[in-house]
């Protein structure tokens, strides 16, 4: 894969969004296809995507436009990934442990249980993708409607709601691994 121009990585080290902008368009379906060999799964793939490149603007002014743009992109990603298989990895621990202190609890502790389980409730919702939190914390803790939220995230309605259809889904699916 050939190398984006210096000039183009100088103006993204300078702020500029369209060169920023034809960087992302630049490695998208590389980086993508990068992403979803390791991940086996094209959401996710796109959310490492995404996060990676939010990173890398926040962070643009480290950028160095004379050495491998190439090697500095994938390493990212790369190590993105390894860290998200990691949370994933812990998060699948304090599954098993929470079941196991479940199984070994009586019913006066149904209070602690009730806490345990909110508190699960926010740690899943915590791993979800940026987007897709924020979606969900508007529509359930503020009652924000599908329109409020679309309106307020300069985003679609069918957006929203596939992206809440999809986190409620996470959320249950978590919950019956852990509650049955």
């Amino acid at each position: 894969m050939n190398q984006p121009s210096e000039l183009l990585l100088r103006n993204v080290v300078e702020g500029d969004q369209e060169a920023f902008a034809e960087l992302y368009n630049y490695y998208r379906v590389p980086a993508l296809k990068f992403c979803f060999a390791l991940l086996k799964d094209q959401e996710e793939a796109e959310n490492a995507l995404h996060e990676v490149f939010i990173k890398i603007w926040e962070k643009r002014a480290h950028i160095r436009p004379d050495l491998n743009f190439n090697s500095y992109l994938f390493t990212c990603l790369r190590n993105f990934v390894f860290d998200h298989f990691k949370r994933m990895e812990k998060d699948q621990r304090l599954r098993e442990a929470y079941v196991n202190r479940m199984e070994h609890s009586t019913e006066s502790d149904e209070a602690i249980r009730h806490d345990e389980r909110d508190q699960f409730v926010q740690n899943v919702i915590a791993r979800l993708s940026e987007k897709r939190k924020k979606i969900i914390l508007l529509n359930i803790y503020e009652g924000k409607s599908y329109q409020e939220i679309a309106e307020l995230m300069k985003i679609s309605k069918n957006t929203v709601k596939n992206q809440l259809v999809k986190a409620k889904q996470i959320l249950r699916d978590q919950l019956i691994v852990v509650y049955n």
